[in-house]
């Protein structure tokens, strides 16, 4: 589906949407320039839904802005999106939650297509992917790391989304209520992300315009530290997710390199009857002793993995599908 019909369906769908309880959510740090715009887009494209802007300590008048545009304010101390979506999350009851960056570049007008693309396929997850506008939306770096990050975890966790970094996102009741929220800052969409593949939960993505921020407004993503941060979010949640594939193959590489010290050892000793390489016999019995071990946490560890995936699909399921 092309940009062009989303726009369509979007004016086709919104009357259709009005029994919903639906909430735009805006978490916001120092977008005074733009806040205004998102917060008048938001209530022109879902006219019954309601606007909430989270700000996060911003130095400049963005809540005051926001709060004179219509929005419903509140504040998060904790720094850090994560942090500030946990509160949302939390604060916030909806049956269908969309969530969109304050910087006014995503294109909130296919937002009511976005909905109905979701009830249509009783959807619980829809990410915005982004198609530029204009050749220079958004720094090389950050195109560069976001195709990375997304071809990583799309070869770990599952082929599904293209633009995992998206902050246009559309949310049901029930993946927001089972979503234990544990990042910080902007490695919260590879959170929401990989949370969607992990509980197999009905999920699209689609394609929406991004534009240029204005001027005046500056990105709070740092290419190589928030590239970093969400490179270690993933490699933690293949441990917590994966553990007997990481421990397992652990424990393969600690009994090769026991093998490969021990054997000549071994055959030694069947030869002469004599162990003259004490220590490298020790070494190696150490190595595979660590492999064991380590094939046995794997083990432990898989087990308190799927009953932790259990109860979050109890809660995911504890909750009715979008209407």
């Amino acid at each position: 589906m092309t940009c062009a019909d989303l726009k369509a369906d979007s004016e086709a769908s919104s009357e259709h949407q009005a029994s919903l309880r639906i909430a735009v959510i805006v978490p916001c740090y120092n977008e005074a320039p733009t806040i205004a715009a998102v917060v008048a887009r938001a209530k022109a494209a879902l006219p019954g839904a309601a606007v909430y802007v989270y700000d996060n300590n911003s130095l400049d008048d963005t809540a005051k802005i926001a709060r004179a545009a219509g929005a419903i304010v509140a504040n998060e101390r904790y720094q850090g999106k994560g942090n500030v979506v946990r509160r949302m999350f939390a604060d916030i009851d909806a049956d269908i939650y969309v969530m969109v960056d304050g910087d006014n570049t995503y294109d909130l007008e296919v937002a009511p297509a976005l909905i109905a693309t979701m009830r249509e396929q009783s959807l619980d997850f829809v990410n915005g992917a982004r198609i530029d506008k204009r050749a220079n939306a958004y720094r090389a770096g950050h195109r560069f790391g976001n195709r990375l990050l997304s071809d990583l975890v799309q070869w770990i966790f599952g082929h599904r989304f293209s633009d995992m970094l998206s902050g246009y996102k559309i949310l049901s009741r029930r993946f927001v209520k089972s979503f234990p929220a544990e990042s910080q800052g902007f490695e919260i969409e590879t959170e929401l992300t990989i949370h969607a593949l992990e509980l197999r939960m009905p999920a699209a993505e689609m394609p929406t315009i991004y534009g240029v921020r204005p001027e005046g407004s500056s990105s709070k993503l740092s290419t190589w530290r928030d590239g970093l941060r969400i490179l270690f979010l993933i490699s933690r949640l293949v441990k917590d997710e994966h553990p007997f594939q990481v421990f397992g193959t652990i424990a393969v590489g600690f009994a090769l390199a026991s093998l490969w010290l021990g054997v000549p050892v071994i055959a030694e000793f069947v030869a002469t009857g004599l162990v003259p390489r004490f220590p490298t016999a020790l070494l190696a019995t150490g190595l595979m002793l660590i492999g064991v071990m380590s094939f046995s946490i794997g083990l432990v560890l898989d087990t308190v993995t799927k009953a932790r995936r259990e109860a979050k699909r109890l809660a995911y399921l504890a909750h009715a599908p979008v209407p």
